[in-house]
């Protein structure tokens, strides 16, 4: 596509690349310019409809499908996506206004990861059986049906294939709704599955944004599942419009993340350069990124000093431009969000220790969403700088004088998703991960995935796990069967 012309998506329907019923289309703006440059489906109701109906046709088949065969179509979709590994990496970098060289290395291989993972998965999962002397109990895990996975802006393809994945593996049918803010890669991600000759409505991606196609798939009778990443808010929503038709669901929310450093940490060039990639990487745009760093008192000053000098090193610029470390920020209406909360930090008294502004990158970027990665210091716990969740470049510093206290600072939000903890003390590592009221903890180091372990949060972080057989186990219903054996 070049540069001046306008890209139109369309929904995949039973197979199919189609227009949204309605007539409706979005615009889609590419961050680091600021400009729209692709058109997105307002779905509606007749499209969710349509997407169900798809699915609820092609279940019998699909879902009665040896194992074996349906891993063999999640490794052709792979390997479609491999063969355009390049064009998959631009446009979500276009999307998102991320650096090419984090799609690159994260987005789009996790994405592929995520589709093998699964195709392998769906012949090793495995159900219970016990016996008793007079009987034999053994547990079936049957697909569900048609399920819903809603996917959001910040990480577009590698979330996208987080829930279908698993919801295909273990034979469900599918209806997706990606971000009406990043829809580019799934709708690629249509086209691999057609290339790949994935079955016509096994699934379904419906564009749109949340409150008419999302909610027009949460509602809709059919739909058995909800799988949803996304704010806070919305998944209270999600589970306030599911709990009265008993639908399954599952919620991975927001973070305010703590990244507790004690004062026997190593810093080594490579702790360092994980510690500031957990607090900055995709401009702060990951729901585990650290955004609380609470650092032992007796090394408070000489880890900021260390700590703001790597910061100012960090390059904002251009995603094209290999030297870029940050990028864009997603929409206006998230740099305006972000920004908002760096005053609100002024006003409660914190001290911008570097970062604050906007950065003008100039040439083609010249209207782009930058921000300057942010340290702020001397804000209490209790503050909403160090309650609320920012979602973009900005960190603040707490110092703290006792395993407690810092367990305390790190459990006092209203979240509990992910948390990383810094120290050469392997007693206190277990003792201090045992206490941290998260889903997630690291012991130095961060972000390190085996996707066959649970993923989620508790508090409001979240409802559920993802990853592994917990994975499989949400997408299927376990039914008891007991055979006499007198």
């Amino acid at each position: 596509m070049s540069p001046d012309s306008t890209l139109t998506l369309a929904n995949y329907i039973d197979g199919s690349l189609i227009p949204p019923r309605g007539g409706r289309y979005l615009d889609v703006f590419e961050p680091a310019i600021g400009q729209p440059f692709a058109r997105c489906p307002d779905s509606d109701q007749g499209d969710i409809d349509a997407a169900v109906g798809a699915a609820q046709r092609a279940f019998p088949g699909w879902s009665t499908l040896h194992p074996e065969e349906r891993a063999g179509h999640l490794q052709r979709i792979a390997n479609a996506i491999q063969q355009r590994f390049e064009d998959f990496v631009a446009a979500e970098s276009r999307d998102t206004g991320k650096p090419l060289a984090l799609a690159r290395a994260l987005d789009i291989p996790r994405a592929m990861m995520n589709l093998r993972f699964f195709a392998a998965a769906a012949s090793q999962f495995a159900s219970e059986s016990h016996s008793n002397g007079d009987g034999l109990n053994y547990t079936l895990r049957q697909p569900l049906g048609v399920v819903g996975c809603i996917s959001p802006w910040n990480l577009p393809l590698y979330l996208f294939t987080w829930k279908i994945a698993p919801a295909l593996a273990a034979g469900n049918t599918v209806v997706a709704k990606p971000s009406e803010v990043t829809p580019v890669t799934a709708w690629m991600f249509a086209q691999a599955c057609i290339d790949a000759g994935l079955p016509a409505g096994v699934l379904n991606i419906v564009q749109g944004a949340g409150p008419g196609a999302g909610q027009a798939l949460i509602d809709h009778p059919h739909i058995k599942a909800i799988s949803f990443t996304g704010s806070t808010r919305t998944g209270a929503a999600i589970a306030a419009a599911t709990a009265p038709k008993f639908k399954k669901v599952s919620l991975e929310m927001g973070g305010k993340n703590p990244t507790l450093v004690f004062a026997d940490w190593e810093p080594s060039a490579k702790n360092w350069a994980t510690l500031i990639r957990s607090a900055f990487s995709n401009q702060g745009q990951i729901c585990l990124c650290g955004s609380r760093i609470l650092v032992e008192r007796g090394i408070y000053a000489e880890f900021k000093n260390a700590f703001v000098e790597k910061v100012r090193a960090l390059r904002v610029g251009d995603p094209h431009d290999a030297s870029s470390d940050l990028g864009a920020v997603v929409s206006r209406a998230h740099f305006d969000k972000v920004m908002s909360h760096i005053a609100l930090a002024r006003e409660e008294g914190g001290r911008i220790l570097c970062g604050g502004d906007e950065v003008k990158v100039g040439g083609r970027c010249a209207g782009g969403w930058f921000i300057a990665p942010t340290v702020i210091e001397g804000l209490p716990a209790d503050c909403r700088t160090n309650q609320e969740e920012i979602f973009g470049p900005v960190v603040t510093l707490l110092p703290f004088d006792s395993d407690d206290e810092a367990v305390a600072i790190a459990n006092s939000t209203r979240y509990g998703l992910a948390a990383s903890v810094w120290t050469s003390n392997l007693t206190r590592a277990h003792r201090v991960a045992a206490r941290l009221e998260s889903g997630i903890v690291w012991v130095n180091c961060w972000l390190r995935r085996d996707l066959r372990t649970p993923f989620g949060g508790v508090k409001d972080s979240g409802v559920g796990r993802e990853g592994g057989a917990e994975a499989l186990r949400f997408f299927t219903e376990p039914k008891n069967v007991c055979l006499a054996l007198d």
